[in-house]
C-alpha cells in the first residue's frame, strides 16, 4: 500500500495552473526524487503535501491521512527540511534539538535519549555543545535533518538538501539520507536540481514540467527511455522538460538560493 498518494492534485493561483492533475504514488521506504525546472510545480506540490497550502482540487494522502481533512494527523507523521535556515546559530546543536523535541511534544522522559540518538546518528555527538554558527554547511544540514527526525516521522520531505554544499559534505548528507531509510524505514521525498544526486540516491524520480509529470521511473529506466550512447540523467531531464536545467527563476527564487548557498558555506 502506498504511503503517499495523490489523485488529480491541482493548485492554481488565479489564472496560473501551478500543479495540474498530479497523480503520484510512493511506496514505504522509497527515496523518491522530484525534479523539474524552476516553475515546474515542485515547491507547490511539496507545500500541499505538507499541509502548508490547500489544493484547489483533487486529493492527497500521506500515511492514509487526507492532507486537508486530516491535516493535523498528517503533520504528526511527517518531517520537513526546507531550503531556508531552520537551525538557530545562537544555540548549540544540543539546544536546537531539545527545542524541537519540545515542539514535537515528545515525552519528557524520552527527550534526552532521542536528542543524543539523533546527534550520534548524524555524526554530531562531538559537536553537540558547539554553537551552530561555528558549524560547517554540511554539519548544519545534518543538524536540520536530525531536527526533522526526532519524532520518527514516516515520511520526510527534503527541499534541495545539499544546495550550496561542497562535494564531500554533499556525499556525507547522501549517506545519512540512505541510512535513515535503512534504519527507520523512512520514506523520503526530495527535490533537487542536481542530476548526480538524484541518480545516486533515488530509487525513482519524477520529472515535472508545467505542473505535470512528464516522466517517472528509476534513473536507469529513464535513461533507457531515450536514444543515444552514454545517456545521463541530465540528458533525460532536458528531453522531458524541454528546458535548460537552469531556467532562471524569479528574483525572489534567485535571492533565496544565493542566501542558502552563502549560509551553508
Amino acid at each position: 500500500m502506498a504511503i503517499l498518494e495523490t489523485e488529480n492534485l491541482t493548485r492554481s493561483f488565479n489564472s496560473i495552473l501551478a500543479v495540474d492533475c498530479l497523480n503520484l504514488s510512493i511506496e514505504p521506504g522509497e527515496i523518491f526524487g522530484l525534479l523539474g525546472p524552476n516553475g515546474a510545480g515542485k515547491t507547490t506540490t511539496i507545500k500541499m503535501l505538507t499541509t502548508l497550502l490547500p489544493p484547489s482540487s483533487g486529493k492527497a494522502y500521506v500515511a492514509g491521512c487526507d492532507v486537508v481533512a486530516q491535516a493535523g494527523d498528517v503533520r504528526r507523521v511527517i518531517g520537513y527540511v526546507p531550503q531556508m535556515l531552520s537551525a538557530d546559530g545562537t544555540l548549540t546543536g544540543y539546544e536546537n534539538l531539545l527545542i524541537f523535541a519540545k515542539l514535537y511534544d515528545l515525552p519528557k522522559s524520552e527527550r534526552q535519549e532521542r536528542v543524543h540518538d539523533a546527534l550520534n546518528f548524524m555524526g554530531l555527538e562531538d559537536s553537540a555543545d558547539k554553537m551552530v554558527r561555528q558549524y560547517s554547511g554540511g554539519m548544519i544540514r545534518r543538524l536540520e535533518i536530525a531536527q526533522s527526525m526526532l519524532h520518527r516521522p514516516r515520511v520526510l520531505f527534503l527541499d534541495e538538501p545539499t544546495v550550496g554544499l561542497d562535494p564531500n559534505a554533499r556525499r556525507t548528507v547522501w549517506d545519512h539520507i540512505q541510512q535513515l531509510c535503512d534504519r527507520y524505514g523512512t520514506t523520503i521525498l526530495l527535490t533537487t536540481h542536481m542530476m548526480e544526486e538524484a541518480d545516486v540516491i533515488c530509487g525513482r524520480v519524477a520529472i515535472m514540467h508545467l505542473g505535470k509529470i512528464a516522466a517517472i521511473g528509476s534513473p536507469q529506466q529513464l535513461k533507457d527511455s531515450i536514444e543515444g550512447d552514454d545517456v545521463t540523467l541530465y540528458d533525460v531531464f532536458i528531453h522531458y522538460s524541454g528546458d535548460l536545467l537552469d531556467s532562471g527563476g524569479t528574483y525572489r527564487e534567485t535571492s533565496r538560493a544565493r542566501r542558502t548557498a552563502r549560509r551553508l558555506g
